[in-house]
């Protein structure tokens, strides 16, 4: 599966440890910066992956910064989109099994690779259970 993603400076670190696991695990990530550790503005990152998938052109999307907050508030402000902010594999789990999340927000300077390699393993082999979670889902539709 191709996977946008995209981080701050603040993030930069885990964003290259991510690509290399998800190339791992057999995903192709698509990688909309940024490049290198000099300062940015995260919000300008977040825009990029949460309007490719609003729009479909992915199914799911990963953004990185410091620690995590800012890209998912950024996320959280389009149609559509269910970011999750994500600090252990419970979370991860949880937040696709019974949200639905489709962009997984990670705090870059809190995970070491095997909490990162955890992490990205539960939410991509995690089903969205549907059911009662469906209605709840549809309910938080109901502010855009």
């Amino acid at each position: 599966m191709k996977i946008p993603i995209a981080s701050d400076h603040a993030g930069y670190p885990a964003k290259e440890i991510i690509k290399k696991l998800l190339e791992e695990m057999g995903h192709t990530p698509v990688d909309f910066g940024t490049h290198s550790e000099e300062s940015v503005d995260y919000p300008e990152y977040s825009h990029e992956v949460s309007q490719r998938v609003r729009d479909g052109e992915f199914e799911t999307g990963i953004l990185v910064c410091g620690s995590g907050q800012g890209v998912c508030m950024t996320a959280n402000k389009y149609e559509g989109i269910r970011a999750a902010l994500v600090y252990n594999e419970q979370v991860a789990e949880r937040s696709r099994s019974h949200n639905d999340a489709n962009v997984l927000c990670l705090p870059g300077r809190e995970l070491d690779d095997t909490q990162l390699a955890a992490i990205l393993k539960a939410w991509l082999d995690t089903p969205f259970e549907g059911g009662r979670h469906q209605r709840r889902v549809e309910k938080i539709h109901k502010a855009d």
